[in-house]
């Protein structure tokens, strides 16, 4: 069963940074892609980021991020973690991890498996 732990979530100022954390469990976590999604209130589920499988470890990024975050893994850990530059209000949304074979899809949430609970980001002054 695929489970994932979000964390690092919180209140930031516009042009501030946070990192967060997705601890995972459940599948083979060298061999998935991880991507990173987010969830206003009254939108849709969008993607954020993606990084593929261990061996090619590509990473892909919205068009609104815009250089502004970097995702990365850590097999070790079995933890992928989203670093959030220049935050700003727009960013405010709950982020979710999810996960699908080798490799991303980042404008297909409904390609991925979803499996916890989101962590809140709330860009605000």
């Amino acid at each position: 069963q695929v489970e994932f732990v979000e964390s690092g979530g919180g209140l930031v100022q516009p042009g501030g940074s946070l990192r967060l954390s997705c601890a995972a469990s459940g599948f083979p976590f060298d061999n998935y892609a991880v991507g990173w999604f987010r969830q206003a209130p009254g939108r849709e589920r969008e993607g954020v980021s993606c990084i593929t499988n261990t061996r090619d470890n590509n990473s892909y990024y919205g068009n609104f991020v815009r250089g502004r975050f970097t995702i990365s893994r850590d097999s070790a850990k079995n933890t992928v973690y989203l670093q959030m530059n220049s935050l700003k209000p727009e960013d405010t949304a709950v982020y979710y991890c999810a996960t699908r074979p080798m490799y991303c899809m980042i404008n297909r949430p409904s390609a991925y498996t979803f499996g916890g609970q989101g962590t809140q980001v709330t860009v605000s002054s």
